[in-house]
């Protein structure tokens, strides 16, 4: 009797062993798929350039003083007007029906915008640099289109009060003896695109993501002076945002790369993947406004690109009275002498 119960036992124990086996076995033959990895930068840039690619096909993104001006005299109501800077400076003088907006705060007031009600919304800021990137993370949430824009110069074309320590201070010759006229530099080869790990999966969630930490991070990260670039020139990537013919005559800075604007070269068929990802790349136009708006959209898509302030008025000032360079600063065209108020709101 005693063997036949260990025998039972025996049979018990092989048949659970072959049960754990059987179940083993079935589940490596059917392993878990694992879920893929998202390319959050390739699926942005697929929404930018197929959904709201702002930076090649909307108009102009600035406005002048005196298109400001008019509205604000025939239309007022159609013209949303929107002051990017300290609560300190939109007290000490702002334009007239201007609301002050910080700029870490603009997602959220732009959400509760209804473009509908306005025929321009208008933002604002010292020289128009700062504005400029906050125009270009506007377009990029959607929904605004043309509608949004930046006054150019910012508030340093309104009155000259506003443009002394701004516009009228940072014009300067100081690298005419060192701007060069020499051919373009090749551009890098294409290269692999920075990786982004925000944690979202779709386009929208991306997009929120970067515009938020952008106005987070704020815009002086997104900077840089002549004078740190022309401290260590090997340091950084130096992409010359004009057409070749300025490019060539009056010049660019020694080793900076042409990226003739009518190339479109960012891209991403074209020239965008030769912007490198283990260096920072500085990026200028002739005032720092271009640059500023394109560096936001680049800086979205996660490449560490720095305008340079002031453009080439900072740099070769001169040469570009004299040569008739687009967008040189000369207060007698470019302040208005406006009205302007002052207080608490």
């Amino acid at each position: 009797m005693k063997q036949k119960n260990l025998f039972g036992l025996f049979l018990i124990l092989l048949i659970s062993s072959m049960l754990i086996f059987t179940v083993g076995c079935k589940k490596d033959e059917n392993p878990v798929e694992p879920t893929p990895q998202i390319n959050e930068t390739e699926v942005l840039l697929k929404h930018f350039e197929e959904t709201n690619d702002y930076i090649h096909t909307t108009p102009a993104f600035v406005v002048s003083a005196a298109d400001v001006r008019t509205m604000q005299l025939t239309n007022p109501s159609k013209q949303l007007l929107i002051d990017l800077r300290a609560v300190a400076d939109f007290t000490a003088g702002r334009i007239a029906g201007a609301v002050n907006v910080p700029f870490n705060t603009l997602w959220d007031y732009m959400k509760g915008v209804n473009p509908a009600n306005y025929d321009r919304i208008v933002l604002i800021c010292y020289s128009g640099q700062t504005s400029a990137y906050a125009t270009s993370l506007v377009r990029a949430m959607g929904g605004f289109g043309s509608k949004v824009v930046s006054l150019k110069f910012g508030m340093s074309s309104w009155d000259s009060v506003f443009a002394q320590n701004y516009w009228l201070a940072k014009r300067s010759n100081v690298r005419a003896g060192q701007f060069v006229q020499t051919p373009s530099p090749a551009k890098n080869a294409k290269g692999d695109m920075p990786k982004l790990n925000t944690g979202k999966k779709t386009a929208p969630e991306i997009l929120e993501a970067r515009i938020k930490a952008l106005l987070t991070e704020g815009y002086p990260p997104a900077t840089i002076s002549e004078n740190t670039v022309y401290s260590n020139l090997s340091n950084y990537y130096i992409i010359n945002y004009w057409p070749n013919a300025l490019y060539l005559n009056p010049g660019h800075i020694n080793g900076a790369i042409n990226y003739d604007p009518a190339t479109q070269p960012f891209k991403s068929a074209n020239d965008l993947k030769t912007i490198p990802t283990n260096k920072t790349t500085v990026l200028y136009c002739y005032t720092g406004q271009t640059s500023s708006y394109i560096g936001a959209y680049l800086r979205l898509l996660g490449y560490d690109v720095k305008s340079l302030t002031y453009g080439a008025n900072s740099m070769i000032y001169d040469l570009m009275l004299a040569g008739n360079v687009p967008n040189t600063f000369i207060p007698a065209n470019e302040i208005k002498r406006y009205p302007y108020i002052t207080g608490t709101p």
